[in-house]
């Protein structure tokens, strides 16, 4: 409740305007919203967010560069669905029969899924597969975005003649490859800390997170969140002292939360706040 609670007071600070703002900052702040509204119909962008540039690519409102990055996004993300897939496949149909390297003995099924295939994979293969992206990528080009669609590369496969359902096929594309960009460095990591393409947290015993995942808080479904890695050291009296200073911010965001709603629910406290200012409750 007093995570959520701080969250929420941000919150509302956040969206309250500054009074009487002007000056080059906020000439800056309206040349930005220009900007995006520039992009706010093109695909991709999709609720609950709408259109989503926290880094702020697009406040130029420049679209040969929106479109190259455009490019590149779904690049990144066909290629992101490719390889989810590949870590996804093997464990559910099981792999090709026979060998890989016939020279080297050694069997599809010898190598294992996820990072550990990196050291099982002969040089040579590696080179095979480099060759063959690097072809891909050659033959197809990387100027789409100056001459026509982005990522349109006259392979199509599935798509549509209706213009409402081509666009809905178009934004799940986007939103597929933009989710398996995510899930394939979620899975590199899971791989890396675990040894198992799954992520198997007990096979993690290294982890310096081990030491507090028992405390007060580590609830479902996160389970021990600690995204900054303040807690990556294992000295439990910087952990008291954080987990204080959080008990703190968190009673007093729900008192100002509170703050915020009552008022509004319930009405203020009648009479005077400063009588001899002439200053009532209801003034405030």
């Amino acid at each position: 409740a007093g995570g959520a609670a701080a969250a929420a007071a941000a919150g509302r600070l956040a969206r309250r305007p500054a009074a009487g703002a002007s000056g080059p900052r906020s000439r800056g702040s309206e040349q930005r919203r220009v900007a995006l509204a520039a992009f706010e119909n093109e695909l991709g962008v999709q609720e609950p967010v709408g259109f989503w540039d926290p880094l702020g690519f697009t406040s130029s409102g420049d679209v040969s560069s929106f479109k190259r990055r455009r490019t590149v996004e779904l690049k990144h993300g066909r290629i992101s669905m490719l390889a989810t897939m590949g870590y996804i496949t093997p464990e559910i149909t099981g792999k090709f029969p026979g060998y890989l390297s016939p020279s080297a003995d050694l069997r599809f099924a010898d190598v294992p899924n996820g990072l550990a295939a990196i050291s099982k994979v002969p040089a040579l293969g590696w080179a095979q597969v480099v060759a063959y992206a690097g072809f891909c990528e050659l033959s197809a080009g990387s100027d789409d975005w100056k001459s026509g669609a982005p990522g349109d590369y006259g392979f199509k496969v599935l798509t549509a003649s209706a213009p409402d359902e081509k666009n809905k096929k178009l934004n799940a594309e986007l939103a597929n490859g933009r989710l398996a960009m995510m899930a394939i460095i979620g899975m590199f990591f899971q791989d890396g800390l675990t040894g198992s393409a799954w992520g198997d947290w007990a096979l993690y015993t290294a982890s310096p997170l081990r030491a507090f995942e028992s405390e007060l808080g580590v609830q479902a479904p996160v389970g021990f969140w600690d995204p900054a890695g303040f807690a990556k050291d294992g000295d439990a009296t910087k952990f008291k002292r954080r987990r204080q200073t959080e008990i703190k911010h968190g009673r007093i965001s729900m008192l100002a939360a509170m703050g915020y709603m009552t008022p509004e629910i319930v009405g203020k406290f009648p009479g005077y706040l400063s009588p001899s200012n002439g200053l009532k409750f209801s003034d405030v």
